[in-house]
């Protein structure tokens, strides 16, 4: 059985609640009752965790935890995790999975602002919407995501993937002003509509537009139109890691596909104002 903690009927009355350093690898060896001691941030004051939430099972099992209750203002979630799973059914705030180096968080509902930022390792799935920031950098900070996957199933705010460096960013619906804003490497995949400004900056990299309507702007130029072999290999994993776009999503009875082997796609380069050498790939057809 998994650890589970279950927040308590006062948590949706609370304000916000961090829970930096409560991940399966920090707790690992505990006993129930150390567990629950642990300081947590509530309302800006130091308290146990025990306060907010109730605690039961192990991680001893399977090295994971189960998040149940409203977990709609509890920020932080699995931020520096490197190993083990967290799993929530419903939704989380602010922060989840930001500077995460390895191991899962699997979200059922929506995330709020800065969604894996920073992160370097591992696996973030969000079967809702995400806030702005998603997959970015941190105010000051050079970098963004550097390596793991982020898939989300809905769709996000201004700047994801902003200084993105490495890694695999998936988004299902559509993404505001901004995606992959001075994108340095790494390959963004969106199935909705692109905000104004995508790639703006861009260095390196792709930027995968898979949905309608999608035009580069001006500092992008036209390249080669042809069908990539790696963007099959890149949609199996994708669908291996539980990606699953709404508008793409046929009602069928086996796996969905995107159509990528026999799609044709315009490579565009740029972003050339900055001197980049990034890809802008938008299907043709």
């Amino acid at each position: 059985m998994p650890l589970v903690i279950l927040s308590r009927d006062g948590l949706p009355r609370a304000g916000a609640i961090d829970l930096s350093g409560v991940t399966p690898d920090r707790l690992a060896g505990l006993g129930i009752a150390t567990i629950e001691r642990m300081p947590v941030e509530i309302d800006g004051r130091q308290q146990p965790l025990a306060a907010a939430f109730s605690i039961s099972g192990s991680l001893e099992e399977d090295g994971s935890i189960v998040c149940q209750g409203d977990f709609s203002r509890v920020h932080a979630l699995g931020a520096g995790m490197r190993g083990g799973r967290i799993e929530v059914a419903g939704g989380v705030g602010h922060r989840a999975g930001a500077r995460m180096a390895g191991g899962e968080l699997v979200v059922s509902g929506g995330a709020g602002n800065w969604l894996a930022a920073g992160m370097s390792g591992g696996t973030v799935r969000i079967g809702g919407n995400a806030g702005d920031d998603a997959a970015a950098a941190f105010p000051g900070e050079a970098h963004g995501v550097t390596g793991g996957m982020i898939v989300i199933a809905g769709s996000t705010g201004r700047l994801a993937a902003a200084r993105m460096r490495r890694g695999i960013v998936a988004i299902g619906g559509d993404c505001g002003p901004g995606i992959g804003f001075e994108l340095r490497a790494g390959t963004v995949i969106v199935a909705g509509l692109l905000g104004r400004y995508a790639g703006l900056g861009m260095r390196r990299g792709s930027i995968i537009a898979a949905g309608p309507s999608a035009i580069p702007g001006p500092t992008f130029r036209p390249g080669a139109t042809w069908s990539p072999p790696f963007l099959t290999l890149l949609e199996r994993r994708l669908l291996a890691a539980g990606f699953r776009p709404p508008a793409l999503n046929p009602a069928l009875g086996t796996a969905p596909s995107w159509g990528w082997s026999s799609a044709t796609w315009t490579q565009w380069h740029g972003e050339t104002v900055s001197g980049g050498r990034g890809e802008f790939w938008v299907r043709a057809a």
